[in-house]
């Protein structure tokens, strides 16, 4: 390659060089190569590990070492020196060099957070990332940071590095805690899937790889989240490929992508009030046009359990039976039981949508990532699912505020206690569990002061058994008001639910509440406007609604017992409920501290549904704490809810 032509090459990474150094400057920040040592500070380090030789990601070398060899270049390391330089010369031969012959030199580098920064090599850094290469080999001494567990990106480096150790894989990141444990089982199960001793390599480039450059291509790069961070929701929704391919997944990321946009933009709505049934036609409704020339509307109900042994399943149950009864002849209902609450759920919405369903509401939480598969694959068949977290384009989430009657009874309980000690019977660590527990505690805090609410798991949904034997312990421990789970089926008087009171020597239970459950006027809303084609499944501009509706409009209540609780409690509860339904009462209003004495809402400050349904901490006055769901059996359904996604920095 002649001069000329090394000249014109050098000008053109110079011009990018120096467009990225402007823009930086003109955001009031260094445009130069960022530099670890002015990053770091003493005690950061605790000590250094060397890695050997290592082949690394191009992408994940950031930086130089020290300050002065990062003036020669800008942060995206293209160079800023003058094309007539000593600089500019030994660039510009690099570059023939490598076009002829290829660098293969090891370059060396500290590794630290995962990121990489220069020593040795860096004109050949910025040759190949000028190339658009991909990796190089370097020898690498990883820079251990202190730990410290309150400093998320800390907590995930740590993670890393347990990964890396089984791996030797450094071209991935995360931005959320406990994602590394789960990829890990996904190369676990890859490596059985195609053995042993090539099964890591295939991983990535069978697997990972592939999906990086798609989901680049396809714009995936502008989100602000990991390529990791997509890479394990696509794995979470679609399952663990042999391989991936641009014919075969490019379809599938697409859609993973427009999901993400959607929730990243944080363009969609909550709605708290119940769903206005109007004449006047819309075009809101995707399926309008479809449903308005239909005589007959088939709706299918999808349940986890038999409404016979489930009473989560029975208070559904009952709302397909009342749309049934109100609509009559417009309607064909099926029910679907015993479904896995797990990724196999997903033929069974695929079978419901090729047999011609058109409306299906998937009951559980817990099939929240096969139902978003297969929304995104029928576009054409409404699916609804009953869960509280973020609103998605293809798939329309609804949920209930259970936390308000959870506060009546924390009142109630409160004021029946003898010993100021309550027990609260959880059953799985989501959000949901861990808003009731804390509007529970402040009920009980409201009419008693001295209580105590302690706080165990069973670490399962919907099981009265478990729930029997973690409440005999939360006894043993000196509750002597429980509150357990609120779902009864018919027929079992024997189930201890609600708010109840044990007698320590006969056994004998006295029941005082329990909060219920009233779907079928939910799904009266839903199927009215549907029939008029008026739903507002999607609002202006394909903003996402989610459904999160509460006492006001009477999908969740209390039900009391007369002969158990006293005239001025049951006027004090009417009180307080009538002032939820009327939005004059805030259960979530400050001043609200967790366990740590660390203000959550300051006074007069009310939390709001983001704060709510992302709840992960307890208030002041529980004694307990909530289990790490990563640690808890991989293949518990509940698991595929977590880490859809969330995003806190961006780290490709």
């Amino acid at each position: 390659m002649d001069q000329i032509e090394l000249l014109n090459i050098y000008e053109q990474a110079l011009k990018l060089g120096k467009s990225e150094w402007n823009q930086k400057v003109l955001r009031g920040q260094s445009g130069y190569l960022r530099t670890l040592d002015s990053m770091l500070k003493q005690g950061d380090v605790v000590t250094e590990y060397p890695l050997g030789l290592v082949e690394i990601p191009i992408h994940k070398i950031v930086g130089t070492y020290t300050h002065g060899r990062s003036v020669s270049f800008a942060d995206n390391y293209m160079p800023i020196m003058d094309s007539k330089s000593e600089f500019a010369l030994k660039w510009m031969h690099l570059y023939d060099y490598h076009i002829e012959s290829g660098i293969a030199d090891p370059i060396k580098v500290y590794e630290y957070l995962n990121r990489f920064f220069v020593v040795e090599g860096n004109k050949r850094v910025s040759v190949l990332k000028f190339v658009e290469g991909t990796t190089i080999n370097g020898y690498v001494t990883r820079l251990i940071p202190k730990r410290n567990p309150e400093d998320k990106t800390n907590t995930i480096y740590y993670e890393f590095m347990n990964f890396y150790k089984e791996t030797q894989i450094n071209s991935i990141w995360f931005s959320e805690i406990g994602s590394f444990t789960e990829l890990l089982e996904y190369v676990k199960q890859y490596k059985k899937k195609v053995g042993e001793e090539d099964g890591i390599k295939l991983f990535l480039s069978n697997c990972y790889r592939p999906f990086r450059q798609i989901y680049h291509e396809l714009g995936g790069n502008q989100l602000e989240l990991t390529t990791g961070d997509v890479f394990l929701t696509y794995l979470k929704i679609y399952g663990l490929p042999s391989e991936i391919s641009y014919e075969k997944n490019s379809s599938q990321i697409k859609k993973v992508i427009n999901e993400i946009k959607v929730i990243d933009s944080e363009a969609s709505h909550v709605e708290t009030e119940a769903i206005q049934s109007v004449k006047k036609k819309s075009v809101l409704f995707s399926l309008t046009e479809f449903m308005n020339l239909k005589k007959v509307i088939k709706i299918a109900f999808v349940y986890g359990k038999s409404s016979t042994t489930s009473g989560w399943t029975y208070a559904h149950e009952l709302g397909r039976l009342h749309i049934e009864n109100i609509f009559k002849e417009q309607i064909q209902t099926q029910k679907v039981e015993n479904v896995p609450e797990d990724e196999r759920a997903y033929d069974t919405f695929k079978a419901l949508a090729k047999e011609g369903i058109d409306v299906i509401f998937a009951t559980s939480p817990t099939y929240l990532a096969p139902a978003l598969k297969a929304a995104m694959e029928f576009p054409n068949i409404r699916f609804f699912n009953c869960a509280a977290t973020h609103s998605y384009k293809s798939l329309t989430l609804y949920y209930g505020r259970i936390h308000e009657p959870r506060y009546l009874l924390g009142m109630i309980a409160g004021a029946m206690t003898q010993t100021n000690i309550l027990g609260y019977v959880a059953p799985y660590p989501i959000s949901e569990v861990v808003s009731s527990i804390n509007a529970f505690t402040l009920g009980a805090q409201a009419v008693n002061p001295y209580v105590k609410v302690k706080a165990l798991w069973t670490n399962c949904w919907d099981s009265p058994s478990e729930g029997k034997k973690v409440a005999k312990k939360l006894q043993e421990m000196g509750a002597d008001i429980i509150s357990n789970e609120d779902l009864p089926i018919p027929g079992d008087i024997t189930k201890e639910y609600g708010v109840y009171r044990i007698e320590p020597e006969t056994g004998e239970k006295t029941h005082y509440a329990m909060a219920i459950w009233n779907w079928g006027l939910f799904y009266e809303q839903v199927i009215q406007n549907v029939l008029n084609g008026t739903l507002k499944t999607f609002g202006v501009n394909d903003v996402p609604i989610n459904f999160w509706q509460g006492m006001n409009n009477g999908i969740v209540d209390i039900l009391y017992s007369n002969r158990n609780i006293s005239v001025p409690m049951k006027r004090l509860i009417e009180s307080v409920k009538q002032s939820i339904r009327n939005n004059e009462f805030n259960i979530f209003e400050g001043p609200i501290y967790d366990q740590n004495n660390v203000i959550k809402a300051k006074y007069e400050e009310a939390l709001d549904y983001e704060d709510i349904i992302h709840m992960d901490w307890l208030i002041r006055g529980v004694e307990g704490e909530i289990p790490n769901i990563k640690t808890l059996t991989p293949t518990d359904p509940f698991s595929y809810r977590q880490g859809l996604n969330q995003s806190i920095s961006k780290n490709t």
